[in-house]
């Protein structure tokens, strides 16, 4: 189908010098037109195909009032897109009854107030029709090869939609089955209209067919899986109808979507990675305006709510440095999780990042923080053991990556011999010197610290085959014994001195100084915490 308009078709320079007025159907100037048709007879619509332009000076058409009204509409019934009369050979004014049907038919009726070859008339459309023809099958196979490429590569949905956008120069939205923006693309222009209210918009266009567009919302919008087995929809902003070329762009790209659905295990995959990335987005600090938004369009609420994070980390893994390789969060584990964030029915973010579980509550005025950060643990608890830390609560979206800090540093300061079914959630407060060293994190003063302490025992253990660091570690943790500390390490009583005597030598210092001891004691802490070795 071609895409010139009888709008464009009277933007030609060849029509411009003809004088062309619109005298009938203005409102279907953007019919697109198929060919040109150039004649005099009034029988002539059997010979018509739809999306044809019909010509005519008048010369043999009818007198009479109501066969001019049947001649318009011959015209409407086969489809023709419109009838453009030359003045001056039969009418110098076209017939009021011709104007009348064709106003009634919605039919648009032109004349021409100069004399113009019809045959030029004809070349120059045919020309511009075949030029846009072959451009739409190159711009089909540019956007075949494209996605092909994509498919091959395994390309995820936002390089998909960044193609899509940069193919069309349009906004596009990936939409769930629940009209839930998962991901989008803004355009050239301001995207906060096109996906306003989109969840009621979007319920409101239905469509039976595969691909559709909606003229109302300005919505291009292809359904991704079958009729009965529908997963979501594309959405490309279209503000007038459009060509064929934006159609074949977004099924190909419905196509490419689906291919990664099915090479992607995880059918939920598509919205755990959407709610991980703006977790770790809202983590970095400073949500933009579109952060914000794209929470917003996710369903997690963030105009005048206040905000709660949970981390959940398996059991096993509570209190001991894994290395990122090793990281993995239980089969059920996560799904535990959002299960029992959809049975407390409150909006929540839910992500695996860097083997951890995280969550992001958004929470009313009148929500009980605490309260729900329990349940939700304790219904998650009846799949998997966990150890569980929440951060305070953050008053206002610009400090939401305050609460997601916390509640990471309280799960990474739980120590391993914790007892953890005494208590359900951590909190800064529970984790006390352990809180403080998580805090400061990646300091580059904790690490000096930690190497001045501790590297002399470490290179002593690394030159003579020792291992005065355990000895150490067994000696700080049971401060009331030295016998418990010995027998905890297998050694006896003097052998358990006389390493201890080494390490004072090592060291050159008094562990019967207790500055000596608390500075050790937390070196090594430190060390377990941030992993701050020398």
């Amino acid at each position: 189908m071609s895409s010139l308009t009888i709008s464009e078709v009277l933007a030609m320079p060849l029509l411009r010098r003809s004088h062309p007025v619109v005298l009938a159907g203005e409102d279907r100037l953007d019919e697109p037109v198929r060919w040109v048709h150039a004649t005099e007879l009034a029988d002539i619509a059997p010979l018509l195909r739809e999306g044809d332009l019909v010509l005519s000076t008048g010369i043999a058409l009818p007198e009479a009032p109501v066969e001019l009204a049947e001649f318009a509409a011959s015209l409407r019934d086969v489809g023709a897109v419109g009838l453009m009369l030359e003045l001056g050979r039969r009418w110098t004014v076209a017939p009021p009854a011709l104007v009348d049907a064709c106003r009634t038919l919605s039919l648009p009726l032109v004349s021409l107030g100069h004399e113009v070859r019809f045959a030029a008339i004809t070349q120059a459309v045919g020309e511009r029709i075949v030029d846009d023809q072959l451009t739409e099958l190159r711009d089909a196979e540019r956007i075949h090869e494209t996605f092909t490429e994509l498919s091959l590569a395994e390309a995820g949905p936002s390089q998909i939609l960044a193609e899509v956008q940069r193919l069309s120069g349009a906004a596009v939205v990936l939409e769930s089955e629940h009209h839930r923006v998962l991901d989008y693309v803004a355009g050239q222009g301001d995207v906060a209209d096109f996906v306003a209210d989109w969840q009621g918009r979007s319920r409101a266009v239905r469509s039976a067919e595969r691909t559709s567009w909606d003229e109302r919302n300005g919505w291009l919008l292809t359904r991704l899986g079958t009729a009965s087995r529908g997963w979501g929809r594309l959405v490309l902003q279209s503000t007038s109808r459009p060509p064929q070329r934006l159609v074949v762009l977004v099924e190909r790209a419905a196509a490419a979507l689906a291919m990664h659905r099915l090479q992607d295990r995880d059918r939920d995959n598509l919205v755990r990675r959407t709610q991980a990335e703006l977790l770790r987005a809202l983590g970095a600090g400073d949500p933009s305006t579109d952060l914000l938004r794209r929470c917003e369009l996710a369903g997690f609420p963030t105009a005048r709510r206040r905000f709660a994070a949970l981390v959940v980390r398996p059991r096993e893994r509570a209190g001991r440095e894994t290395p990122p390789g090793e990281r993995s969060v239980p089969e059920g584990l996560l799904s535990a999780v959002v299960h029992a964030t959809h049975e407390l029915g409150v909006p929540a973010l839910v992500g695996e990042l860097d083997g951890d579980v995280r969550v992001l509550l958004s929470l009313g005025s009148r929500d009980g923080a605490d309260d729900l950060v329990e349940t939700l643990v304790r219904q998650a608890l009846r799949q998997t053991p966990v150890v569980a830390g929440a951060g305070r609560v953050a008053p206002d979206a610009a400090s939401v990556d305050r609460t997601l800090r916390e509640a990471q540093q309280v799960v990474d300061a739980v120590p391993e011999a914790t007892d953890h079914a005494a208590r359900l959630v951590h909190r800064l407060e529970d984790v006390h010197l352990r809180g403080l060293l998580s805090l400061l994190g990646e300091d580059d003063r904790v690490r000096l610290f930690v190497a001045r302490e501790l590297d002399g025992l470490r290179s002593h253990d690394e030159k003579h085959g020792t291992t005065l660091l355990l000895v150490l570690r067994a000696f700080v943790e049971h401060p009331q014994s030295k016998s418990a500390a010995a027998a905890a390490l297998h050694l006896s009583r003097p052998a358990f001195y006389a390493r201890l005597a080494q390490i004072e030598q090592v060291l050159d210092v008094r562990l019967d100084d207790p500055d000596i001891r608390v500075s050790l004691h937390v070196a090594l802490i430190a060390e377990e915490i941030v992993g701050a070795s020398g």
